[in-house]
């Protein structure tokens, strides 16, 4: 929603002025990362011209590190955020994709770049053309994730912000 990009996005700039902020660690709540933007929103009338691929810039180009808290699932725009972040942890049940394409779309927030660059293009063509999910033990074997869990993703992801 427009409200949790607007959070996002102050979020970002107060940590990334703040001297006493070392890192960043960005998690959803409830065991789900985030199953990207609501496709009834994509129709209705933009507010202050918030949208999410600036928003993916601004974490790829922080100062300090980010760290992606993965439970759930990490879909679309969500997955997208997680692809600006700078490490990646994700829960040993998470589930990682980009299924715009199976509703004829593709990702809006330079997934299409920042994913190839990570795990190379032939396996960011598969997870791009079919929309399929990818269980985090495969996302950890692509290089999608640094590291999957099977404790607290959030007290993980900590941890890796103190050690970085």
């Amino acid at each position: 929603s427009l409200t949790v990009l607007q959070a996002l996005e102050d979020g970002l700039k107060k940590a990334d002025t703040d001297p006493s902020v070392k890192a960043v660690m960005i998690c959803g709540e409830n065991g789900k990362f985030s199953a990207g933007a609501d496709i009834q929103g994509f129709s209705s009338p933009k507010s202050r011209g918030t949208v999410l691929g600036p928003i993916v810039s601004l974490i790829e180009r922080s100062e300090k590190p980010v760290v992606a808290a993965i439970e759930g699932i990490a879909l679309g725009g969500g997955l997208e955020i997680t692809l600006g972040c700078h490490y990646r942890i994700a829960h040993v049940k998470a589930q990682l994709g980009l299924p715009e394409v199976t509703l004829g779309l593709l990702p809006g927030a330079e997934g299409t770049q920042r994913l190839p660059r990570l795990i190379g293009v032939p396996a960011a063509l598969d997870i791009i053309t079919t929309g399929r999910h990818i269980p985090a033990t495969e996302a950890l074997k692509l290089g999608l994730v640094d590291e999957i869990v099977e404790e607290n993703t959030v007290e993980a992801a900590i941890r890796l912000a103190n050690e970085v």
